[in-house]
């Protein structure tokens, strides 16, 4: 294989400030949500929007503006409940409906903590919470009576911008002309306008050269091939 194509993974850390966060129809109901707990109808409730919406963007948010903590629901343990909740006002806990992740019993300790210490606590999923795999009786009963905050599916002005936003994260730059392409053509999804960005910028990185359109063409033509060729 040659050096052209031996792309490196140097990583990239995407923004999560306020000023980041693209709000749309399909987000703007949550994002107001999450950015205003004090108008809760109780000290909990649940964020739900598919895998790439901006739930972990707007739990950082939630968290950093109440000066609290942004957790895995797999850190939910028995013992570090208590303690957490009693060093911050507001804590946001991730993937609360990934399986076998959950310590059900530690999570229904953790809401009623939250409640007894006038906590604020959003959790976040990819589902609805009668669709978890919940046996706890008692936490099916507590989430099923939370709030849910619900990310729908992006429209075509928020997919352009979110191309955009996850280009500029790897610190590239493309023209209008790959986004209205793109746009276009590309699955109607926040998950495949995450992979389709990695997968330009691997291929790019690859070639060593610029994300265009006729790049586009092909790695969109080699998904619907299902061949996966990135190469230059």
């Amino acid at each position: 294989m040659s050096d052209a194509q031996l792309p490196l993974a140097f990583g990239h850390v995407p923004s999560l400030a306020e000023d980041d966060f693209l709000v749309a129809p399909c987000n703007a109901e949550a994002h107001a949500w999450v950015a205003a707990p004090v108008r809760w109808p109780g000290p909990a409730s649940i964020l739900v929007g598919p895998a790439g919406s901006g739930k972990t963007h707007l739990a950082h948010l939630f968290a950093r503006a109440g000066g609290g903590v942004l957790i895995s629901a797999a850190d939910v343990t028995p013992e570090a409940s208590r303690p957490l909740l009693e060093s911050v006002p507001v804590l946001a806990v991730e993937d609360c409906d990934r399986p076998g992740v959950l310590d059900e019993v530690a999570l229904f300790h953790l809401i009623n903590q939250g409640r007894e210490l006038g906590r604020f606590l959003l959790l976040t999923a990819r589902t609805p919470p009668a669709a978890w795999a919940v046996r706890l009786p008692d936490l099916r009963s507590r989430l099923l009576a939370m709030p849910v905050a619900s990310i729908g599916a992006p429209d075509d002005a928020l997919l352009a911008a979110l191309l955009v936003k996850l280009f500029d994260d790897r610190q590239l730059r493309i023209g209008e002309d790959v986004v209205h392409f793109l746009v276009g053509r590309m699955e109607r999804s926040f998950a495949a306008c995450a992979d389709l960005v990695e997968r330009l910028d691997r291929a790019a990185l690859a070639g060593r050269r610029s994300v265009t359109v006729p790049l586009a063409r092909r790695i969109l033509e080699d998904e619907d091939n299902g061949s996966g060729t990135e190469g230059p």
